[in-house]
């Protein structure tokens, strides 16, 4: 029996209110590993847009703003 399967008959004779607490906890942790990978790649991409703001290179200092 895999993980997926113990979870599911742990869970499998509890009330429905208990389950859909269980279930809103692991949404809840999905979503937080989501927002976590976001977040990564965000500061991953302000620490390479940062070597781009420099003074010697003019043509980037005057591209206009999108």
């Amino acid at each position: 029996m895999n993980l997926a399967e113990q979870v599911y008959q742990t869970i499998k004779p509890l009330p429905e209110p208990v389950v859909q607490e269980v279930l809103d906890f692991a949404l809840f942790l999905r979503q937080r590993e989501e927002q976590a990978e976001w977040q990564n790649i965000m500061n991953a991409q302000t620490c390479s847009l940062a070597d781009w703001d420099n003074i010697e290179d003019e043509v980037w200092n005057n591209a206009p703003a999108i």
